[in-house]
């Protein structure tokens, strides 16, 4: 048996600090506090073998793209070193105001995939897994007026979400994006059956 990851104050810093700059952010069209997607994620990371780094860059997944752009990254940098940096960089596909159109900005992130560390994957896959499972939740609490709160379509989200497991799956092979591929999968089937 492996010993425990063992956490140090470092992450408890990125906890707040992550608490601090998503603190006046909700899930898309919910009442949900944002910092619960973030603590989803670095837990995910961190249930699938995650280092500390890496369950940080979990919780800062979307700083630089949602909180301040290249302010954000120096802050980063500065209290967490520069390799949580490289994978929040690697988890970011936007960080201007306004962002790129949507289709090209999601193409040129499953591109990257290929690219992209371990690290990076990890990330990303975790967080690509909690936004199919709140899909997956959501559309089966409220049916199709879950595709109201994206700006993509419903075909395009699940184009999306099914080449995102295609990109993952050409590099990768493990747990996490089997259970991905699963929660996409069932989407799928789901919206297939309520046409």
């Amino acid at each position: 048996m492996e010993m425990p990851l063992k956490f140090t104050s470092r992450y408890d810093e990125a906890l707040a600090y992550a608490r601090e700059l998503h603190a006046k952010q909700c899930r898309k069209a919910t009442a949900v506090p944002y910092i619960a997607h973030l603590m989803s994620v670095s837990a995910i990371v961190i249930e699938h073998g995650g280092d500390e780094d890496e369950a940080i860059a979990g919780l800062l997944h979307d700083a630089i793209e949602d909180q301040g752009g290249d302010e954000t990254r120096q802050e980063i940098r500065s209290k967490f070193g520069d390799r949580v940096t490289a994978i929040v960089d690697g988890c970011t596909d936007a960080e201007t105001s306004p962002k790129p159109p949507w289709k090209a900005r999601k193409e040129a992130y499953i591109a990257h995939i290929a690219t992209a560390s371990p690290s990076v994957r990890l990330v990303s896959s975790a967080d690509k897994l909690h936004n199919a499972r709140s899909i997956l939740s959501d559309y089966r609490n409220i049916g199709e007026a879950v595709w109201d709160r994206f700006t993509a379509s419903r075909e395009e989200t699940l184009w999306y979400y099914r080449s995102l497991v295609t990109a993952f799956r050409a590099v990768d092979s493990t747990q996490l994006i089997d259970e991905l591929d699963l929660v996409v999968t069932e989407l799928e089937r789901l919206v297939a059956a309520n046409r």
